[in-house]
């Protein structure tokens, strides 16, 4: 017997999964893989194609977006934040850069400050690394003495990102020493959050797997929150900032251990204090 071709298949599914949601409201994604005997990835691949008529968003199938209204604010692009606080960025980039041991074994997250990372690694160290961005892994296929390993998946253009169930399964498996992970914000109680839903297991994965979790941002982001949480602030070893924080971002985070990236070094002494 014939099997339905791809799109007819998927209409399939898609109806299934409006039958499900009609009778459920919003259900998890593991749930709804299972009464459909599909991965998960099948119904995040399902959701993503432009007209379904469900969407896939923090593990969850839910109603589709509504258009966001034309003033609203733009949505998270590479090329957008490429140039906001690059200066803070690359101060933060450095300082975390000299963490970084011949023969390492390195998790690089994703986004424009994790770019500016891949560019300040020390040129002709043997190194390990593993990536899901494809800016990222461009630039490290460039490196002699790297070995690179980026996890696949369903691509995201607005982050230059793969993701996939089996992608996170493999990076579980790896030995990583340091994990460089992004946020889009950082609060003193709630913690680091990003733009993007699927970046979020991911990132956790590689916090979970790695021996020291080292967090990556530049000022601009404290005191944000974004949507997408990603952990607590004490699931990291060291919390990097670039750039100069205002004196109500440095008493927002009293206490916090952050090490300020600033135009002028600070002695050696005075990189891991606290925030007084």
């Amino acid at each position: 017997m014939s099997t339905p071709s791809g799109t007819a298949a998927r209409a399939a599914r898609w109806d299934r999964l409006q039958q499900l949601f009609a009778r459920r409201g919003a259900l998890p994604l593991a749930d709804a893989a299972a009464a459909l005997k599909v991965s998960a990835m099948t119904i995040r691949r399902d959701l993503a194609v432009p007209g379904a008529p469900l969407a896939c968003l923090g593990g969850y199938v839910v109603a589709p977006l509504a258009p966001a209204p034309a003033r609203a604010a733009p949505r998270y692009t590479l090329e957008a934040e490429r140039d906001q606080h690059a200066d803070a960025k690359r101060l933060a980039c450095r300082r975390a850069a000299e963490l970084v041991q011949a023969g390492d074994s390195l998790f690089i997250d994703c986004g424009t400050t994790m770019a500016l990372f891949a560019e300040s690694l020390p040129p002709d160290i043997p190194l390990n690394v593993v990536c899901y961005s494809l800016n990222i892994a461009t630039l490290l296929s460039q490196r002699p003495h790297t070995q690179l390993m980026l996890l696949g998946g369903l691509y995201h253009p607005s982050a230059a990102t793969f993701t996939a169930d089996e992608g996170i399964a493999y990076l579980q498996r790896l030995g990583v020493d340091k994990a460089f992970i992004s946020a889009a914000g950082l609060h003193a109680e709630r913690g680091a959050s990003c733009a993007n839903f699927h970046e979020v297991a991911v990132k956790q994965a590689a916090i979970a797997c790695a021996a020291e979790s080292i967090l990556v941002v530049d000022h601009s982001k404290l005191g944000r929150l974004r949507p997408a949480f990603i952990a607590p602030l004490a699931d990291f070893s060291r919390i990097i900032v670039g750039g100069a924080p205002s004196a109500a971002a440095r008493a927002a985070f009293k206490g916090v251990p952050l090490d300020i990236a600033g135009a002028r070094a600070p002695s050696s002494s005075s990189r891991r204090k606290a925030i007084a």
